[in-house]
């Protein structure tokens, strides 16, 4: 019968639950408890091809998004997996550009799960809501068309869906506020040049703000009609910014970028983002970072340039450096659970390790997957979910 699964997407995330790009309060942590790698076991594989799309776990379900790796009149696929076994529950498969530009290519957004809703977007601009628990296509939008693109971005569509109220948010050059129920256009932001990363909002002053990280650099937008409300120039050597901005308390804002263009705390205060520290110690290339207790962890270092590829913590009050590790996970991702680090290196070893300003220290470490891993791994439900570029998906059972 499907009216239990239907009565369960429809409520609202529940504890263990992971909906969508950085997990429920979108900074990279979960609430589980009672999670570990020193007896973990693979429970499931499962193949979602081509791509770095993380995954959205939700109601029971795992939805991914991966290509066939073609080049020519390649397909993209949008899976519904069940959690518990692997098996799919359903899938949806359209036409869509591989955009390979110095990597394999295939979806980099992460779905996004909504009130019994799925929002999923190809790297090539295509947008689609279905009805999470059947696959139903509700609606859907050609993104490239409505920025008046001709082709897509050199890296694509990369940004995840993002749920705001009633809107959703897509980066697409200008940053649209879709009505959420429809996909009708609320409002657009002034143009830019693409954001890889996804948008994110947060609350200053009594209203509410949305932070992009463009290709310009960093955009504060008014969430009301979107328009720009600051600006702060942030660019690399290589045309792109590929992570989201991370709103803290106070109006401060950390962002942190690839191409050994580094790391920076800005503050919002009176229209203007000012700097408070800026430091070359930390350069994010795709995976965002998280901050714990007055400190930051994140993976520094490029997967196409030289020089250093490690671990680091910086202190969030001045930037400086607390220590330097884990060069063997190279350009990895990383989240965070119960004070303790979740990572996943760039040849597919998770690692468990304590959030700790003294030192990296990791406590279990398990091999998971082969070949290259850059996308972000999810924990929900005792269950870890891993990817690698290829399209290997792995269920490890981490509870006690």
């Amino acid at each position: 019968c499907a009216l239990p699964a239907l009565l369960l997407a429809a409520l609202p995330a529940q504890g263990g639950d992971w909906p969508n790009w950085r997990g429920p309060a979108h900074d990279g942590f979960s609430a589980e408890t009672g999670w570990s790698l020193k007896k973990a076991e693979v429970l499931w594989k499962a193949q979602v091809g081509v791509g770095f799309s993380s995954m959205a776990v939700a109601g029971g379900r795992v939805y991914t998004q991966g290509h066939d790796g073609k080049k020519q009149d390649g397909k993209e696929t949008v899976y519904c997996l069940d959690a518990r076994t692997g098996k799919a529950v359903w899938s949806d498969t359209y036409s869509a550009a591989i955009v390979d530009y110095l990597h394999e290519g295939g979806p980099c957004a992460t779905p996004t799960v909504h009130a019994g809703r799925l929002y999923t977007l190809s790297k090539d601009g295509r947008l689609k809501c279905y009805d999470a628990p059947t696959g139903k296509v509700r609606w859907e939008r050609d993104m490239m068309k409505a920025a008046g693109m001709r082709k897509p971005p050199e890296w694509g569509f990369a940004g995840s869906p993002y749920v705001l109220g009633d809107k959703l948010l897509i980066e697409g050059g200008h940053t649209f506020a879709l009505d959420l129920a429809t996909g009708k256009e609320v409002w657009r932001s002034k143009g830019y040049r693409h954001a890889y990363g996804t948008p994110i909002s947060f609350q200053h002053g009594g209203g509410t703000l949305v932070a992009a990280l463009k290709t310009d650099g960093l955009v504060i937008l008014d969430a009301s009609d979107g328009s720009t409300v600051a600006f702060r120039k942030w660019e690399t050597s290589f045309r792109t910014n590929s992570t989201t901005p991370i709103p803290l308390p106070g109006g401060r804002i950390f962002i942190s970028t690839g191409y050994r263009r580094g790391c920076a705390l800005l503050q919002f205060k009176g229209g203007e983002l000012q700097t408070l520290w800026e430091s070359k110690s930390l350069s994010n290339h795709m995976n965002n970072s998280v901050v714990h207790q007055g400190h930051i962890y994140g993976f520094d270092g490029n997967t196409h340039m030289a020089g250093p590829k490690e671990m680091v913590c910086l202190d969030l009050a001045t930037g400086a450096t607390k220590w330097r590790a884990g060069a063997a996970l190279r350009c990895g991702s990383l989240m965070a659970a119960d004070g303790r680090i979740l990572a996943l290196g760039e040849r597919g070893q998770l690692v468990e390790a304590p959030l700790s300003p003294r030192a990296f220290e990791p406590t279990a470490e398990i091999q998971a997957l082969t070949g290259k891993c850059w996308t972000v791994p999810v924990l929900a439900n005792g269950r870890i979910y891993a990817r690698n570029a290829r399209g290997a998906l792995v269920c490890v059972d981490a509870s006690r």
